[in-house]
């Protein structure tokens, strides 16, 4: 089963809509790792909302920040 993110948008309140490659849409709350490092530097709504997909999972600031596909998946809900 792939787990690489195809596609996300950016949601109110810190919150990523994935899409990954097996088809499912899942939601995941970016808050909790928004107060530990590295990703407190995207802890703003205007740099949160400046990310890409790269290799299959999210990234921020030019691919320095991101998080593994799995982790987004394990850690989302269906939506």
């Amino acid at each position: 089963m792939s787990i690489d993110v195809i596609a996300v948008k950016t949601r109110p309140e810190f919150q990523l809509e994935l899409e990954f490659a097996n088809g499912e849409r899942r939601r995941f709350d970016m808050k909790p790792l928004l107060t530990m490092t590295p990703w407190n530097r995207i802890a703003s709504a205007r740099l949160f909302e400046q990310l890409r997909i790269d290799y299959g999972t999210v990234t921020w600031a030019g691919g320095e920040i991101d998080i593994a596909p799995e982790t987004l998946y394990d850690e989302s809900v269906p939506i």
